[in-house]
């Protein structure tokens, strides 16, 4: 009887351990399986990125578009408020900020507005840093991302007793974003209420410029910080395998405009689409005499001139595998980082040529067409047809 005892415990530990081993089995496929559920899920949603089509306007609904824009409203309700310094911490810094929030706010399309507030270590000790990121639907599992930089170059005060303004640096982009918005709200308005999976989100970077000399620690401090948070905040909300940044269909940057003649290349091979889109709208509403001293059919935006790489709050992004189109001119506008850089030195056709370009772009972008007036006489054929 002790024998079979013996056995019979010896019996139910090998049937335990054959239990435990099938168990674990279980849960290494189960394992297994769960990673490569989350690699389709991410995969699909960046094939859907990939593959997405942008619509084109007809003539009367580029028309009806570009009809809502208003370069002198802009310039006196939007750019002078931001020509001022505006260093990090600065109280030019907290008026530009306030102006942001509040002319957003202020829309119809309903926007979001969240800030991203944190401290920074720089050359000159701890600084406070506040990035704004407003969002027409925040549900939206997929972004277009239009961003700028509103901070300016700090100069010491020593440096003649100037102010640097940094008018194409970047109040002019800042300024054109909110054009943007004010001019499409009611398209806006509209495609949010569409419930679509696709939506705008307008990010306003602190912190840009370096403080003392540039560098990977004393540059970028707004995007690198948010880039770090998008990372590591689940989306959409309670998400276990996308975070913020996979919801990001295209990052697009906008730097150094209000410069005469402005010339953009193209830094990625990955988004020469959307810059061929970009020089298709320049052509379409050139030959619909849409752009002032604009002579020749493009003048703007070149995808088939391959420039170098430039430093700017793009990286944080593009590093981490997000899409970018970076639009900058190259080269820089004369007046780069010089005091020079303010109102006189703007070029007023150009400011209002890209704002019909981009406001054109994005509502393709974004598939909304704005309602044509009934008054209209009716084209609704496209000017040409295109890949994206």
């Amino acid at each position: 009887m002790v024998l079979s005892g013996h056995m019979t415990k010896n019996m139910v530990a090998t049937r335990c351990l054959t239990v435990m081993m099938q168990v674990l089995l279980k849960q290494q496929y189960f394992l297994l399986f769960f990673f490569f559920f989350v690699r389709f899920v991410s995969l699909c949603l960046a094939l859907v990125q990939l593959q997405h089509k942008a619509i084109t306007l007809t003539r009367d609904e580029i028309q009806t578009a570009v009809s809502h824009t208003d370069l002198d409203k802009m310039w006196q309700r939007d750019l002078k408020p931001l020509l001022v310094t505006r260093y990090p911490s600065s109280e030019g810094s907290q008026a530009v900020q306030n102006h942001i929030k509040a002319t957003i706010g202020s829309l119809g399309a309903g926007w979001e507005v969240t800030e991203d507030k944190f401290r920074a270590q720089t050359p000159y000790g701890p600084l406070p840093f506040t990035n704004l990121i407003a969002t027409l639907n925040p549900s939206a599992k997929r972004r277009l991302v239009l961003a700028c930089h509103f901070d300016s170059k700090y100069y010491p005060p020593q440096w003649h007793g100037r102010e640097f303004l940094g008018a194409t640096d970047s109040a002019v982009p800042c300024a054109m974003l909110l054009e943007l918005a004010r001019a499409l709200d009611e398209e806006l308005k509209a495609q949010k209420n569409s419930s679509s999976k696709l939506t705008l989100q307008l990010i306003f970077f602190d912190g840009e410029e370096a403080l003392f000399h540039w560098g990977p620690n004393d540059s970028l401090y707004g995007s690198r910080h948010l880039a770090q948070k998008m990372a590591s905040t689940p989306h959409p909300a309670g998400a276990t395998d996308t975070n913020q940044l996979h919801g990001i269909d295209l990052f697009v940057l906008l730097d150094l405009l209000g410069a005469p003649s402005p010339h953009f290349g193209n830094q990625f091979a990955s988004t020469t689409t959307w810059l061929s889109k970009l020089q298709n709208i320049e052509k379409r509403l050139h030959s619909m005499n849409h752009l002032l001293d604009h002579p020749s059919s493009v003048q703007y935006f070149w995808p088939d001139r391959s420039v170098g790489i430039i430093e700017d709050d793009h990286l944080p992004f593009l590093r981490r595998g997000v899409r970018v189109l970076h639009l900058i001119p190259s080269p820089f506008p004369s007046v780069w980082h010089t005091f020079h850089d303010d109102e006189q030195n703007l070029d007023r056709s150009a400011i209002q040529n890209l704002n019909k370009i981009f406001q054109v772009f994005v509502l393709e972008y974004l598939n909304t067409r704005p309602v044509v007036p009934s008054d209209t006489s009716s084209t609704s054929e496209p000017l040409t047809q295109e890949a994206p």
